[in-house]
C-alpha cells in the first residue's frame, strides 16, 4: 500500500499531461483542417489553380 500512496500523484500528473497534449494536438489537427478547406474554397472562388505557375512580374 505504501507504494500505491507514493507512485498515485506521479500517476495522476502524467494522466493529466497525456490528456493535456492529447487536446492540444486535436485542436491543432482541427485548426489545421479548417485552414487547409478555407483556403481550398478561397482558391476555388479565386478560380486559381492551386499548384498552378506564380504569374511573371514585370520589370
Amino acid at each position: 500500500m505504501e507504494y500505491l500512496a507514493v507512485l498515485l500523484p506521479s500517476i495522476v500528473v502524467g494522466l493529466l499531461f497525456w490528456f493535456a497534449m492529447k487536446s492540444i494536438f486535436n485542436a491543432d489537427k482541427a485548426e489545421r483542417q479548417a485552414e487547409a478547406q478555407a483556403q481550398a474554397e478561397a482558391d476555388s472562388r479565386a478560380g486559381s489553380p492551386v499548384d498552378g505557375p506564380e504569374p511573371e512580374s514585370d520589370r
